[in-house]
């Protein structure tokens, strides 16, 4: 009894250090809830009743219950382990899938049918593989982790991350309000890159909001630019009010009516998820708690699914972070404060308030850095002379992103790619090239990585298998196409043909001569 009664004393619900990482951890979910909840209304344009009636509490929910688990996982390993500097594992929407989730699946979908429910449903179909997929990491992720080169997993990531997250805030930073953008973005990079210390240790990201808002606020008031609207923010009070999510299985089914494009994205990007999550669950092990990687990844994947269930078509995530939380005193009630902060904050309706209250300006900068770290990740967590199989992983996701610009200028003039593809091609606009080689770009990326990958480190029979992989994805229409397919009716034969030839003569590659070949660059 003794013994148990230390062991109590040494996992408290709450210590002093908590407040630290709860400002963390809360204001960088409560960031990421905003921006989700911004892109929706923005990028799909989907109606706000949905958003904040259905999308926003699911998703509430998904985080409370996984802030509430790993809180609770960690007293136990505290217990366990008679120790009381035991630090929660952190949770929140996964930031690259909040991206993917709305340009790479939602907005195609909008753009092409002008249905932005539609759109929701489709990414709740989504959503829900990926989950899936995540379920599964707890059982599969050693063995695809050993057979997946890094630099092509992270540079098919940095392709989407460069390409859908960070060129669009990019050129939004600019227009309509640079002097907003700019000073912001300036004080995200000083305190990101530069490790500029703000007064009172505030996060970098909440003095950009703080100070964008101001400026936003002062000139709408002052009457120099109508930036803000006061009569919306005004308005949005009037929403306040308790908005409890449920099950939304009718849209959920509807978005698998078309399920075999899903697949080409979900299937990636729920392997990436679960091995992140591994490494996040090794890192926490490297500080000092060690956690089961099947127990974390089964919650995180049990959790997306309850989430899509009631109608959140964002998938939940282990975040990083784990060591830096650890290291300024975070214990196990940040996590359960952060998991009370979402599920107030998307239950009560408070999020229409803060979106009218903060303007979008002054949170762009924040993606245009996600973006570059992403992107930046995939060169620094891999060997110097993989590089080039980055590059190549990156490619695809460009011609993609070219695609939906081209498509989004055609429709806006009402006109049809097929009658203009010839005076396109004179113009330099090579469209069915942009479709081909941007067609399942998360698929194509990764494999053009493995293949260039295996080949730089002289290993050409297994760059002959990624080939075949490839042969065999672009048949059934995986890669290089604009749908998944089972029957021969458009299929690229020419292209599958093609990954075959390369897989012969990768094979070949293997009897031939070789001389040591160098990508290492040194600075002069």
């Amino acid at each position: 009894m003794e013994n148990k009664s230390v062991k109590s004393m040494q996992a408290p619900f709450w210590v002093p250090g908590d407040w630290n990482a709860f400002f963390g951890l809360g204001t960088n979910s409560l960031l990421n809830i905003l921006v989700l909840s911004g892109l929706l209304l923005g990028v799909i344009q989907m109606p706000a009743e949905i958003v904040f009636g259905k999308i926003v509490p699911a998703v509430g929910f998904m985080l409370f219950l996984s802030n509430i688990y790993y809180a609770l996982m960690a007293r136990r390993l505290a217990l366990k382990e008679g120790r009381n500097d035991v630090t929660s594992m952190p949770a929140g929407p996964s930031v690259p899938h909040m991206f993917i989730v709305v340009f790479v699946i939602m907005l195609p979908v909008k753009i092409a049918t002008g249905d932005p429910i539609l759109a929701w449903q489709v990414g709740l179909a989504w959503a829900f593989i990926e989950g899936l997929v995540n379920l599964s990491g707890a059982f599969i992720a050693p063995f695809i982790r050993k057979l997946t080169p890094r630099a092509a997993l992270l540079g098919t990531l940095a392709g989407v991350s460069i390409a859908f997250i960070a060129i669009r805030p990019g050129m939004q930073i600019l227009d309509p309000y640079p002097w907003i953008g700019l000073v912001c973005l300036a004080i995200v990079l000083g305190g990101w890159f530069a490790g500029v210390v703000f007064p009172g240790k505030i996060p970098a990201g909440l003095v950009a909001i703080g100070v964008g808002s101001i400026m936003a606020w002062g000139a709408t008031l002052l009457g120099w630019a109508p930036v803000m609207d006061a009569e919306a923010l005004r308005a949005s009070f009037g929403g306040l009010g308790l908005s409890i999510p449920l099950p939304e299985i009718g849209n959920l089914v509807a978005g698998f009516k078309n399920i075999a494009p899903l697949l080409v994205t979900a299937i990636p990007f729920g392997v990436y998820d679960f091995i992140e999550a591994m490494d996040n669950v090794e890192s926490a092990s490297a500080a000092g708690d060690e956690y089961s990687v099947r127990e974390v990844l089964l919650v995180d994947g049990i959790n997306s699914i309850i989430g899509t269930l009631l109608g959140s078509c964002f998938p939940n995530a282990v975040y990083i972070g784990h060591p830096g939380w650890k290291a300024v005193g975070g214990r196990i009630g940040y996590s359960l404060a952060t998991g009370a902060l979402v599920i107030t904050v998307t239950w009560l309706n408070i999020v229409p308030v803060l979106l009218n209250l903060i303007p979008l300006v002054a949170i762009l900068p924040i993606l245009l850095y996600i973006g570059a770290l992403i992107g930046a990740q995939a060169f620094q967590a891999t060997p110097r002379n993989h590089a080039p199989a980055v590059i190549l992983a990156l490619v695809p996701h460009f011609a993609a992103w070219g695609k939906t610009q081209v498509d989004g200028a055609l429709n806006a003039a009402g006109a049809n790619a097929s009658d203009l593809i010839g005076a396109m091609a004179g113009n330099g606009v090579l469209y069915e090239g942009m479709a081909k080689l941007g067609g399942g770009a998360i698929l194509s990326g990764l494999v053009l990585g493995a293949i260039a990958v295996f080949l730089l480190d002289g290993k050409p029979k297994l760059a002959s298998a990624y080939a075949l992989a490839g042969a065999v994805l672009s048949y059934f229409g995986f890669i290089h196409a604009e749908a998944v397919q089972f029957g021969n009716h458009g299929l690229p034969t020419d292209i599958t043909v093609g990954y075959l030839l390369v897989a012969a003569l990768c094979y070949a590659f293997s009897y031939f001569p070789r001389e040591q070949m160098s990508f290492e660059y040194s600075e002069k």
